[in-house]
């Protein structure tokens, strides 16, 4: 929604808006443009004169401020059908998708372009570090967008992909997730498949060929060319990594003849196996409109990250202060995991946020204990929304577990179990009551 209020206002629009718990970096931005912000749902913040309201997929029926706009008669639409309306239906539409990586590989694939000349739009659920903004309406016909799953409105059901029209359409990976929305995996690849139905015969689908859920869901009917990625050498696109942690890998494009393929060298400040396949979908994507392999070796060797995807924040003495926003199993392994892989026998205490709503649910917590395996620790925030047990899913684990109720209380485990050389990743898709700031401030 930041990222929508970014694109309106440089179309010309006056633009305010409401939200409740708004902290960094989008409120930042949106700060930065001079968008004025409400704090809560008051439908006085809403101006007398107002043409139309995009109202976001988190607000429903009895919000005091949805109330006010039906009652009054005011238009109202989702941010993915105006973004639709306004912005990509004249545009060559890039659309990243899946379970997982959707921010990051939309910034890598948008630096990708940039880098190469090709002036693209884009909206991406985050701040990239290189160009320090989440949207652009850019200057060309190119357009990438982090393409969700999740549902558009209250008042449309349908996910936000759908509205999107993509002609190249990337899909990372693809599990369960939002539970609050989907009962199981099935009703996602529903949605997923409904995606594929949208996509032109001339468009490309650039897809994650070991992942079977991807390859089950295109079984039911695909109608686009299949543009597949993978570690294997059979593979259309191959990855090769350099070294275990990622941060040197050669991308292989046999496409057009093994004899004649086209190898990329990476050697970038970023590290895990979850990026480097982000960067060769977003290099399979960049390559389809005709950007070599030089040109997407150079711009991947100076992509930055995004923030709060494994951001480095603070560094006191030899202790490391990261930002992440993982809120899935997966997300955490692959984060711990690479983490390990990088700094080898160093500590890593990971503090977490069960904050998503699937995660509230405690739909992932026969997954978890695996996930979490990397770390030295692992520090639990437990708050009064959470509807299971932490102690009673984690009980094997007691000896590196802690689990606290406030933040102090993490604050004051993390000084006693930190060791003089020590790797703290802090992981919540929330602003975790401030708690980024006040261990970079308070850590000792």
């Amino acid at each position: 929604m930041c990222s929508i209020a970014a694109l309106a206002q440089g179309l010309g629009h006056r633009v305010t808006g409401s939200d409740q718990n708004i902290y960094p970096p989008m409120s930042d931005q949106l700060v930065s443009l001079g968008i004025k912000l409400s704090e809560g749902y008051d439908p006085n913040n809403l101006p007398s004169d107002i043409d139309l309201v995009i109202i976001g997929n988190a607000m429903s029926r009895g919000n005091d401020c949805v109330e006010y706009i039906l009652n009054s008669n005011i238009p109202y639409t989702s941010g993915p059908q105006w973004m639709y309306e306004n912005v990509l239906k004249s545009k060559f539409v890039l659309a990243v998708s899946g379970t997982h990586g959707k921010t990051t590989t939309a910034s890598m694939l948008t630096h990708i372009l940039i880098e190469a000349g090709y002036k693209p739009g884009f909206l991406i659920g985050g701040i990239t570090q290189n160009f320090g903004i989440s949207a652009s309406l850019g200057d060309s016909n190119y357009f990438v967008i982090e393409a969700d799953e999740y549902d558009t409105a209250f008042f449309d059901k349908r996910s936000k992909f759908i509205h999107y029209s993509p002609d190249t359409l990337i899909i990372n990976n693809l599990e369960f997730d939002h539970a609050d929305i989907f009962d199981n995996l099935e009703e996602i690849k529903k949605q997923f498949h409904h995606l594929l139905r949208t996509l032109p015969s001339n468009g490309n689908i650039v897809f994650n060929a070991e992942d079977s859920n991807i390859s089950d869901m295109m079984d039911l009917g695909c109608w686009s060319k299949k543009i597949g990625y993978s570690a294997k050498m059979q593979s259309e696109w191959q990855y090769i990594l350099d070294n275990k942690h990622g941060s040197e890998f050669t991308i292989v494009d046999r496409s057009a003849s093994v004899s004649k393929c086209n190898k990329t060298k990476v050697k970038w400040n970023n590290f895990g196996e979850h990026n480097v396949k982000n960067a060769v979908s977003a290099s399979i994507a960049s390559s389809l409109l005709g950007v070599n392999s030089q040109q997407i070796s150079n711009a991947l060797n100076t992509f930055k990250g995004v923030k709060r995807r494994m951001e480095l924040i603070a560094k006191k003495g030899n202790i490391n202060i990261y930002d992440d926003f993982a809120h899935h199993p997966t997300e955490i392994f692959s984060t711990l995991d690479s983490l390990r892989k990088k700094v080898g026998g160093e500590q890593i205490i990971a503090v977490i946020e069960p904050r998503s709503r699937t995660m509230k649910s405690g739909f992932h917590n026969k997954n978890l204990i695996s996930s979490l395996l990397s770390a030295d620790f692992v520090i639990w925030f437990e708050d009064s929304e959470l509807n299971w047990s932490i102690e009673n899913s984690l009980g094997e684990m007691t000896d590196k577990i802690f689990i606290e109720k406030s933040i102090l209380g993490i604050l004051t485990t993390l000084n006693r179990i930190k060791e003089q050389i020590a790797n703290i990743v802090i992981m919540s898709n929330g602003d975790f009551s401030g708690l980024r700031e006040i261990i970079a401030d308070k850590i000792d």
